[in-house]
């Protein structure tokens, strides 16, 4: 291969990766999740990172014991993070497809979320 091609080749994939990147990360931007528990007294909301962004209780928290309560606030905030941490995965591998990048964010989500 001449180097003029092997050059321009080069600098092609450098844009394509440049374009997947900046893709990758308006994408990101927009992640996050929320989850309701099942009965539908909380609902948590969480951003691509997992860090808690919102809760919401329904009347019917009200009747549970605290500290049910507490645990079920907990439980819904970890599958928030759970669909969060699964739907920036999704985005990664769209616009970056498999390498280092997905690498690092699966190996800190849960088994389910793989």
């Amino acid at each position: 291969m001449e180097p003029a091609q092997w050059l321009a080749d080069y600098r092609e994939r450098l844009e394509r990766a440049a374009r997947g990147a900046r893709a990758a990360s308006a994408g990101l931007r927009e992640v996050g999740a929320t989850a309701t528990s099942p009965r539908g007294e909380v609902s948590v909301t969480v951003t691509a990172g997992g860090v808690l962004d919102r809760v919401g209780l329904t009347p019917a928290a009200r009747r549970l014991e605290v500290d049910a309560l507490a645990l079920l606030i907990v439980s819904t905030a970890r599958e928030a993070q759970r669909l969060a941490g699964a739907r920036a995965a999704e985005v990664v591998a769209e616009h970056l497809g498999e390498g280092e990048a997905l690498t690092r964010i699966t190996a800190h989500l849960p088994e389910a979320a793989r």
